[in-house]
């Protein structure tokens, strides 16, 4: 068959490697100059930032294809553990240090009585991460796929918020941010409305690890590519798909195509979208071929929060900093409301920092540093003018560094650089700026999540965060498992 897919992010390469695995044509159409969509990277002064940077947790679902071509990941890319996952900067005075190794250690620190707390929460959030990892390469594409899984959510109580759930464990205000936080970063989740389901997290960095790709998350990007064109497939660059092009005789409607830049026609077979679903099917799809996606299905969808990032080259190092730092001001629930109930700019910013120079990366010139400091912000929603509050953001956040923890940072300031909502929509075509598309609640989970198969148009497929089973390098790999054999079982017939 011949595949087309749409972008080159994880979720598109994985399919499009799956694809070619069996034979098939695959082409992937990539609107940027460079593959990787949201893992993509820049290149600037001597330093290398990667768009948004990553934890790596189940290294495997990555070494899985390359076994599809008999190879290994060794010449590809390079993992390295992470001793400590991160540090968490309550204040000058309170830093609680996640790891594995130490962590009854660090919960004594703040409050004795919470550890019986924490191994009943470890105890319990096996027994969520047993039952939720189990369907994470399942597609749920009719209601009566989720008969047998709700009775068990219902008994893991996956009605909670994982701030609730997680406060039923711990005392201390601390350490229920500490054990709240994390959702937010790697799904975009409020933990304050976001189902307790979600708290799989911690057990995935328990049983397989944390790890950082050396050189950046660009360079497994990177990897892929080179093993998808050693054995065939094709990336085309500087390709936006603006159209979708679909023919209808009867019943449904089927994606026969795409078209490139308003121009150029290419016939399929498949089409599979690593898009932005609401993008794509606004923008990309006629109206008169979307009965359930229309532009007021859309437009009524809970969308998450989006990024601030400051990307900085530094002619010092600050070696007080760790590999990955999450700093707070002080109003942890007001953040929340403010971000994703009120979509305000908060005023009491929690900022995440990225140091990959921590453990002697050469993605800096020799005695500098190189790091990335997010912080989360409203979606488009909020209607804040970024192209004149970037600047400004930009610099109350330095200024806070700058006198809490990083002396004379904007002084020692080589390059720099930021992005904002804006650029989210701009560059990387996501609706309303939002970094992870739609809220991560329990009714945008599983089912009630865009399905991989389009209801509205055969032969059309989603991968990636938007679609079952979400955001997070993991889950969208396992979007491109879902995608191949439910194309393997379509075509079957």
């Amino acid at each position: 068959m011949n595949i087309v897919i749409i972008g080159s992010g994880f979720g598109g390469l994985a399919v499009a490697l799956r694809c070619l695995s069996k034979g098939h044509k695959v082409t992937i159409f990539e609107k940027l100059k460079i593959p990787g969509g949201k893992a993509s990277w820049f290149e600037k002064d001597g330093y290398i930032f990667d768009f948004v940077p990553s934890i790596i947790t189940a290294p495997w679902l990555l070494e899985e294809l390359f076994k599809l071509f008999n190879k290994n990941t060794s010449g590809y890319y390079e993992l390295v553990k992470l001793e400590q996952l991160f540090k968490l900067y309550f204040n000058n005075r309170n830093i609680f240090t996640y790891s594995e190794e130490n962590i009854l250690r660090e919960i004594k620190k703040f409050n004795l009585n919470d550890i019986n707390g924490y191994k009943l929460f470890n105890k319990i959030t096996d027994r969520i991460f047993l039952e939720t990892f189990s369907f994470l390469d399942n597609p749920f594409l009719t209601p009566g796929s989720i008969l047998k899984t709700l009775p068990k959510y219902l008994k893991l109580k996956a009605y909670k918020p994982i701030y609730k759930f997680v406060s039923e464990f711990f005392q201390n205000e601390y350490l229920r941010i500490a054990f709240t936080i994390q959702p937010l970063y790697l799904l975009g989740a409020n933990p304050f409305r976001a189902s307790c389901i979600y708290t799989f997290l911690y057990q995935l960095e328990k049983k397989w690890g944390a790890w950082y790709a050396k050189g950046g998350t660009n360079t497994i990007i990177k990897g892929l590519c080179k093993l998808f064109q050693e054995n065939g497939g094709k990336i085309y660059y500087n390709s936006e798909v603006t159209k979708i092009l679909c023919k209808k005789k009867k019943g449904k409607p089927k994606a026969i195509g795409i078209k490139i830049n308003n121009k150029e026609k290419i016939e399929a077979d498949v089409v599979i979208c690593n898009s932005d679903i609401s993008y794509t099917y606004r923008n990309l799809i006629n109206k008169e071929y979307r009965k359930k996606y229309s532009d007021l299905k859309i437009n009524s969808f809970k969308y998450g929060n989006s990024f601030f990032i400051i990307y900085l080259g530094l002619k010092r190092k600050y070696d007080n900093i760790p590999q990955h730092a999450i700093i707070f001001n002080r109003l942890y629930h007001q953040f929340f409301e403010d971000v994703f109930i009120h979509y305000k700019v908060p005023e009491e910013f929690i900022l995440y920092i990225h140091r990959p120079t921590a453990i002697g990366e050469t993605v800096a010139p020799p005695n500098k540093d190189c790091m990335y400091i997010l912080s989360p912000v409203p979606n488009l929603k909020s209607q804040t003018d970024w192209s004149n509050f970037g600047e400004r953001y930009k610099n109350l956040i330095l200024e806070f560094l700058e006198y809490s923890y990083m002396p004379e940072l904007r002084e020692n300031i080589e390059t720099e650089f930021f992005i904002t909502p804006e650029d989210f929509k701009d560059k990387h075509n996501s609706f309303l700026g939002s970094a992870f598309l739609y809220e991560c609640t329990l009714f945008k989970s599983i089912y009630f999540r865009p399905h991989n198969k389009s209801e509205d148009i055969e032969n059309l497929y989603f991968v990636g965060a938007g679609t079952h089973p979400g955001a997070g390098i993991p889950m969208v790999i396992s979007s491109a498992k879902i995608v191949d054999r439910l194309i393997e079982k379509d075509f079957k017939k």
